[in-house]
Order: C-alpha cells, then structure tokens, then sequence
C-alpha cells in the first residue's frame, strides 16, 4: 500500500511547486530570481539564495541515493562542500541550470516518493539512525525552513535595488 506514501509525496510536491499551506511554493518564490540576485548576500553572515538552494538541491540527492541504499554521509563531520556545495560559475545560465536541477531532483522525489511502500517507510535510512518516514518528512520540513529564507532574501534584496534607484 502506499497511501502514506501519496500523501508524503503531495506535501513535498505543494512545497516545490504546487499550492503550499504556508505561502508561496519554491517555484512561485524563484520565479522571478536572476543570478544577480540570487548570489548576493543581503545579509552578510547569511547564504545566499543560490546557496540555499544548491545545499537543500544536495539534501534532495542524499536522500534519493539513500532510497537506493546509498549511505548519507555521516553527520558531524560531513565536508562542507557536500552541504554547501561552493558556486564558481555565477552566471545566468548557471544559474538557471541550478535551478533547473533543484526543481528535477526534487520531483524525482516526489516520484520515488509516490512509488515506495508504506511498510518501507519504517525501514532505516542508509547512513542514518532514523527511517524513510522522518527522512521524507525531515525533506519538506527542511524546504519550507528555506523557502522562508529564499523569500526573506529575495524582498530584502529588491528593497535594495528600490533605494538604489530612488
């Protein structure tokens, strides 16, 4: 049976790019993002929005290896640059193939999701102490937790840009 996995899968899927209960999906939050924006830090001891969003892009892929018994690498001690990837090319079809591969990943969960079993959900995570059930959930949580940022972000630089051209 995969009712659970269903419903687990459309919360994912509203978060990415559907109708979220919160507010705005990460589509509606991106739409409009250009690479300028995306790699300036507003804030300066905070990420950047292409940074938010290449690390919540390797969380995506950590767990789509780990439904394939991929271990996720071990926390602490994980290299900052598999949670943080680093960004060298910062133009905009950079930019846009980020973005892109946010979105494919993580549909390609969505989909994994919808095809698991709801008795696998309570099997333990490659890597991990914890199940499917708390990785996929921990999965959205983690999005949302970062769609608010990516959208504190993107208003805090368009108040910028107002006041420079004020």
């Amino acid at each position: 049976m995969t009712a659970e996995c269903n419903r687990i899968a459309y919360q994912l899927a509203c978060t990415i790019n559907g109708e979220a209960w919160y507010g705005d999906s990460f589509q509606e939050i991106l739409k409009d993002v250009t690479a300028s924006q995306a790699q300036a830090h507003p804030v300066p001891s905070a990420h950047s929005i292409w940074e938010l969003l290449c690390h919540l892009d390797s969380w995506v892929k950590f767990a789509l290896g780990a439904v394939d018994g991929v271990p996720i690498p071990p926390w602490p001690g994980m290299p900052v640059e598999l949670d943080w990837p680093t960004t060298t090319d910062t133009s905009a079809p950079a930019w846009k193939h980020a973005v892109d591969s946010f979105f494919s990943h993580h549909l390609g969960l969505v989909e994994t999701i919808k095809t698991f079993t709801d008795e696998r959900l309570e099997a333990i995570v490659p890597g991990r102490t914890y199940n499917f059930y708390r990785l996929f959930h921990g999965t959205i949580q983690h999005a949302v937790y970062h769609a608010g940022q990516v959208a504190l972000l993107k208003k805090i630089r368009a108040n910028d840009i107002n006041k420079i051209t004020e």
